[in-house]
């Protein structure tokens, strides 16, 4: 009876550790943490990783999908923050981190054709195994991640909304992107660090 009961205490300790316990992986990054290269499909066929951007100062990786109304909102401000920071080393990452058989719309096939309709300039990358997504911790679409290229790896500078109104980009009063790249580029101290993303939840 004794044995019965350690056996039964036992498994309550180890049932209330597995629950308590903190996840990383389902936690995602924090500011400051070092972001793990990744390798993934883009609509032209080729494998990205940001290993490949030898000269790179940063990236901007945006979680982002075709069906979303919110990514659709920003889309255009995407491709604006690639023209802008690209030629100064910060070039747009976007990840469909969607899974199509939940949400057709977000099928590689229909990546490829929103990809040439809007006319890309950045990579559209497929994270087909949803394994990249939740490291990093996103939880919507459109979800911001700002990395700062260093000798020490790839470290998050930021993570959140592109900006304060999805609504109207010509209403918008607060760049959060923006000033964080302006500010990493100037290797000054990034004034908003973190902003609640909104958009929709990535289907899984």
């Amino acid at each position: 009876m004794k044995l019965l009961k350690l056996a039964i205490l036992a498994l309550l300790v180890f049932t209330t550790s597995s629950f308590t316990t903190p996840n990383k992986l389902d936690d995602g990054y924090s500011v400051g943490d070092k972001a793990t290269d990744f390798e993934l499909k883009n609509v032209d066929g080729t494998t990205v990783s940001l290993a490949d951007y030898k000269d790179a100062k940063g990236f901007l990786v945006i979680f982002t999908c075709n069906s979303c109304p919110y990514a659709n909102a920003y889309e255009d401000r995407i491709l604006s923050l690639n023209d802008k920071y690209e030629s100064k080393g910060v070039p747009v990452i976007a990840i469909n981190p969607n899974n199509p058989k939940i949400q057709p719309k977000d099928s590689f096939e229909n990546m490829k054709k929103r990809a040439a309709e809007k006319q890309y300039t950045f990579p559209y990358l497929f994270d087909e195994k949803q394994e990249v997504f939740p490291a990093y911790g996103a939880k919507r679409t459109p979800h911001c991640f700002l990395l700062e290229k260093t000798p020490n790896g790839n470290i998050v500078k930021y993570i959140g909304a592109i900006d304060d109104n999805y609504q109207d980009a010509d209403a918008v009063e607060v760049k959060y992107v923006e000033n964080a790249i302006d500010a990493m580029l100037a290797g000054q101290k990034i004034d908003i660090q973190n902003t609640k993303a909104i958009g929709c939840s990535i289907k899984v």
